[in-house]
């Protein structure tokens, strides 16, 4: 199985690219945001390596980073979900922004991925929801975790939001960047400061 493969880049186009590695031509299939971060022909490039087997053929996929890998791997986990459909998901998100939206369970937001529908969209929400890195109240990071007090509050405080016209994964993201430690003590408050935040972002 190939893992890695680092080449020459050879010829490429909106799906795929040719990696010469000592002579050889590798064809790859990588997301447009690889694609667009790999340089010009004839230079240097990496490549992390997921190889397939199909019937009668060895398909590669290419990745820049080893996030952008994973999270391949993960969405290819859902029924429905194959290789090209992953790769166009990657296509329209980084990782970052997949993971905030399978959190928020914003299905709305994965249907602009090419060929991603409201049915497979819900599917991927719903059946990767409690795969993503953990997440607290639908998608706030607990890297910077909520005093227990205010727990419960999180989720009521997005529900606010949303119900105030922001898109789910708009309020979740404003909820979790909030400064939890001292200057948030209410609900009042964190609904308050995600305003002032969005504002502030121009979301």
């Amino acid at each position: 199985m190939i893992a890695k493969l680092t080449g020459i880049l050879d010829t490429f186009n909106d799906t795929s690219l040719i990696i010469d590695v000592n002579g050889v031509g590798y064809l790859v299939y990588c997301s447009s945001r690889s694609l667009g971060s790999l340089g010009h022909k004839g230079e240097p490039v990496t490549l992390f390596i997921e190889t397939l087997m199909r019937s009668e053929s060895l398909q590669l996929y290419g990745f820049k980073t080893q996030e952008e890998q994973a999270c391949f791997n993960l969405l290819t986990t859902v029924q429905g979900v194959g290789a090209r459909m992953g790769l166009s998901l990657l296509s329209a998100f980084c990782p970052t922004d997949i993971y905030q939206a399978i959190a928020a369970q914003d299905k709305a937001v994965l249907t602009r991925a090419d060929g991603v529908g409201p049915k497979l969209a819900s599917r991927i929400a719903t059946e990767l929801k409690d795969k993503v890195p953990t997440l607290l109240g639908g998608g706030v990071s607990s890297s910077t975790p909520y005093p227990s007090s205010l727990a419960p509050l999180v989720e009521e405080a997005v529900s606010a939001l949303v119900n105030l016209g922001y898109r789910r994964l708009e309020a979740v993201t404003a909820i979790s960047k909030l400064n939890q430690q001292e200057t948030v003590t209410s609900l009042h408050d964190l609904i308050r400061q995600g305003l002032s935040l969005l504002a502030r972002t121009g979301t």
